[in-house]
């Protein structure tokens, strides 16, 4: 009976222009690393950064201040907000 390991990594496969494929060789040579290597780092890298970006609200102190002292005391509905509130309060039901 044989015993098969499945590796749980995958496979993805890219096609690049001569000029794309050059540059990582150069890249990944400089790095001391194998094309794949430096491929899958860097853009591992550059996901992280993205879903942090896109993910992660940055405030400024002030900016924090701001919005805890809007929590805190918020502003009187105005005229229009009060409209809204009729309206929305018209067309939904309990």
């Amino acid at each position: 009976m044989e015993h098969v390991i499945e590796d749980p990594r995958k496979r993805i496969t890219a096609r690049v222009s001569d000029t794309v494929r050059v540059t990582l060789e150069q890249a990944a040579e400089l790095l001391g690393s194998t094309v794949n290597q430096f491929v899958v780092q860097t853009a591992y890298q550059e996901a992280q950064r993205v879903i942090e970006r896109e993910t992660v609200i940055r405030f400024s102190q002030q900016d924090a201040r701001t919005v805890l002292s809007l929590l805190d005391n918020p502003p009187k509905p105005n005229k229009r907000l009060q409209d809204a509130v009729k309206v929305f309060k018209g067309t939904v039901r309990a």
